[in-house]
């Protein structure tokens, strides 16, 4: 396995961003964490994650879809796309990463999402292994292996050295443009790391979570379960959850008059939110326990029903650490579980 030495991270990172644009976790003044654009002098987050997830980059919160120009009763379409820039996403960790997998299924199938399909094609996801799990990890429980992650490109930490190794032909392409800065390897040291982080992950609070009881041939049982309500009793709709999840795909489609002409965008959505999908009609769904159990519902049994078993949830821990009355998947998961 090809590697450099972590002390020389700036100058790979410089490399790279010669050729197209790079994006690297960065610490935040109040300690957290967010991806950012390098630039000389950025240094990368040793954070185990980013508050938000790398999603942004392919399903951004905010994006303008078209203008329309009106003259009297002429209306002019204008296409604002312009041709996408090729970039590189650094460190992203493996919860994150399986959910581009998840979000492929939603936009990439017919009628294919142009716009989340062209962000696909430009982007390279670099991984990073994960040495350090938190308590509220629980990405093995939906078979995501921590210390081997997706992506187009894996990297790997020994504490002195990061090892690269391609995961597709994207990836390949990548480690041949940085492979004059890069040698041959020992991974003795790695294979020691990985084994170590593996011991750590069995022992996790959450590492014997089970999915046993969920999927679609539940639905009947878990939609009509007696438990939504106090379950969702203190739920506060702040839509929390759905913003900081990275496989949450909901989003409204707004038109705005700027006095000059009309501009279409498109930003996330929440159905935790008392006016989600609401229609001319009204709302379908009437109380926060029916907008509750919809967010965990698909989570949990309509995406996976609709998806070879897929489940809706990489297990990055976000919700449990964000959520202002500790309320999250996994309470959800144990109070549904069939015993």
């Amino acid at each position: 396995m090809l590697k450099i030495a972590k002390n020389r991270l700036n100058e790979l990172f410089a490399a790279i961003a010669e050729k197209q644009t790079l994006y690297i976790p960065v610490d935040r003044e109040d300690g957290a964490a967010e991806y950012r654009k390098w630039e000389n002098g950025c240094e990368m987050s040793g954070a185990l994650n980013t508050v938000r997830s790398a999603k942004d980059f392919f399903f951004p919160q905010t994006e303008n879809l078209v203008d329309f120009k009106m003259e009297g009763k002429n209306i002019e379409v204008i296409d604002i796309r312009k041709e996408s820039e090729d970039f590189v996403i650094f460190g992203v960790k493996a919860c994150d990463a399986r959910s581009f997998t998840i979000l492929d299924k939603v936009f990439l199938v017919d009628p294919v999402d142009s716009y989340y399909k062209t962000r696909r094609d430009h982007g390279t996801v670099v991984t990073m292994a994960c040495t350090r799990p938190s308590e509220t990890c629980f990405c093995g429980v939906f078979g995501i292996d921590a210390t081997a992650p997706e992506g187009d490109a894996a990297c790997f930490s020994d504490g002195e050295n990061i090892f690269f190794k391609a995961n597709t032909e994207k990836g390949q392409a990548f480690i041949d443009s940085i492979s004059s800065m890069l040698e041959e390897g020992d991974t003795a040291k790695l294979d020691e790391v990985q084994a170590k982080t593996k011991s750590i992950l069995e022992k996790l609070p959450l590492a014997n979570l089970s999915t046993d009881s969920f999927g679609g041939a539940r639905l009947k049982e878990h939609f009509n379960s007696d438990k939504w309500g106090e379950l969702s009793e203190a739920c506060l709709g702040c839509g929390t959850c759905t913003f900081v999840c990275p496989t949450c795909q909901c989003y409204d489609i707004k038109d705005f008059n700027t006095g000059h002409g009309i501009k279409r965008f498109r930003c996330w959505d929440s159905c935790m939110y008392s006016d989600f999908t609401k229609m001319a009609h009204g709302n379908p769904r009437l109380t926060q326990l029916e907008r509750f159990r919809q967010r965990f519902m698909h989570k949990l049994v309509y995406f996976p029903a609709n998806n070879e078993g897929e489940f809706g949830c990489v297990g990055c821990g976000r919700c449990l650490s964000k959520c202002p009355i500790s309320m999250n998947i996994v309470k959800v998961m144990k109070a549904l579980e069939v015993k």
